[in-house]
């Protein structure tokens, strides 16, 4: 039996813990057999000394063996693929990617988690559709994804649930920043859930949770190293966040624009960013085509109706109604018009994504409950020519006070010069082992 004040002290002082240390570690914490106070102790060494690679994997490893696992390879005899992202405003990619992949043949299986912070996660941007499903068994998770190719669920509470526990502590005692931690938290769900090949979506700047690019790289590298050792290929692809992802900044206003995106009709970066997540995803998937093949599926499947057709089929398996008509809307839509002429030299990500929390579209805690159709739609982007009073932006509100107070806010967030800035791509670099 550990004494756990003796790894505590062993690695505040620098020295390297074993993995069936760490692993009792985390399964006593997750029966309850350790307190929140020795743990608190433990992140706090962590914090300060850091974990070695094999410390990191180790943990990763204790994580995931304190629930059940997903075996989605031996369930459909087949190379599952999945994709994560890091997080940002905006971000609706997955909504979009696993229709592609799955109209090009390839399953994609994903577990998902709610939002915290500017607009809800992938699940509650899912919720918005009327009737979607998000909470499903494993025997389904693993039969949708067999008969349609795609299932985007709710994580069980028995997959890694001493992770659920271990990030709320870290949360409150100010030791999340830290890249073996973050890393082992996001790897032990992915690794847990099943896929084989997973493409990381690590976004950097001013709406990320990693504001510098040295500091993204370090993230994926640690990542792609923990798929490595647990016998999974993982590419990441860095992509820039100091700008919203797309124009829609809201749960069914970011529904519609994945849908538009599958009908050809995307914005530009975000169809950059979906292209390259999709194509590294069949790249690394059972087709055996390298990455021009892939990209050339990829369009064919948008071109020829494939890749909507997939997005209607899942969301009418999962229990939900297709119809982009029938997703809510806001009663009061509020434009933002530019004080002058010029070009938008930078538009803040952090800045949009406050104005859509205060309007109901995130959760300041858990409890909140998230109104699925308010937003802001950001119409001007970095590097767009913009006429004195023509519209940069529409807020979509619940009601006019709201509505104004967010208006005042995404107008801040607009910076506009006389000099057009020089463009930049969404996709900074891709980086695998």
């Amino acid at each position: 039996m550990i004494r756990v004040p003796d790894l505590i002290e062993r690695k505040r002082d620098g020295g390297e813990l074993s993995p069936d240390e760490l692993a009792e570690l985390m399964l006593g914490y997750a029966k309850g057999e350790i307190p929140d106070y020795q743990l608190s102790a433990f992140c706090m060494a962590v914090y300060f000394r850091g974990l070695s690679s094999a410390e990191t994997y180790a943990l990763t490893d204790a994580l995931i063996r304190t629930g059940e696992t997903v075996d989605l390879h031996g369930a459909l005899g087949r190379k599952v693929v999945d994709k994560h992202s890091t997080g940002g405003v905006g971000d609706k990619t997955s909504i979009a990617v696993g229709p592609i992949v799955a109209a090009c043949g390839v399953p994609f299986g994903k577990m998902s988690g709610r939002g915290l912070g500017h607009t809800g996660g992938t699940l509650d941007k899912l919720e918005s559709i009327p009737g979607f499903r998000v909470e499903l068994s494993t025997d389904e998770f693993i039969d949708q994804v067999r008969s349609v190719g795609l299932a985007i669920v709710g994580a069980t509470a028995n997959l890694v649930p001493a992770d659920k526990q271990l990030y709320a502590l870290r949360d409150v005692t100010a030791t999340v920043d830290n890249y073996s931690l973050i890393a082992a938290s996001i790897m032990s769900k992915k690794i847990a859930g099943g896929a084989d090949a997973i493409v990381l979506d690590v976004k950097v700047g001013d709406g990320a949770f990693m504001k510098s690019r040295a500091d993204a790289e370090r993230l994926a590298e640690v990542m792609i190293d923990l798929g490595r050792r647990a016998g999974r290929e993982v590419v990441a692809v860095i992509s820039a966040m100091d700008e919203p992802l797309g124009h829609a900044v809201g749960n069914a206003l970011e529904i519609r624009e994945a849908i538009a995106t599958l009908r050809g009709e995307g914005p530009p970066d975000f169809v950059q960013l979906v292209l390259e997540a999709s194509t590294q995803l069949l790249a690394l998937s059972d087709l055996g085509v390298a990455r021009d093949e892939a990209r050339a599926r990829i369009e064919q499947a948008l071109a020829d109706g494939s890749a909507l057709a997939a997005y209607e089929r899942w969301i009418a398996a999962q229990g939900g109604n297709p119809d982009e008509a029938a997703l809510p809307t806001a009663p009061v839509i509020r434009e933002v018009r530019a004080p002058q002429a010029g070009y938008v030299r930078s538009l803040g990500a952090v800045r949009v994504g406050n104005a859509a929390l205060r309007l109901g579209a995130g959760r300041r805690d858990k409890a909140d409950r998230i109104d699925h159709a308010v937003g802001v739609v950001s119409l001007k982007k970095r590097g767009d020519a913009v006429a004195p009073a023509e519209a940069l932006a529409e807020v979509h509100a619940r009601d006019e006070p709201s509505a104004a107070a967010a208006a005042d806010e995404v107008l801040a967030a607009y910076e506009i010069s006389d000099e057009e800035p020089q463009e930049r791509n969404v996709v900074l670099d891709v980086l695998s082992d």
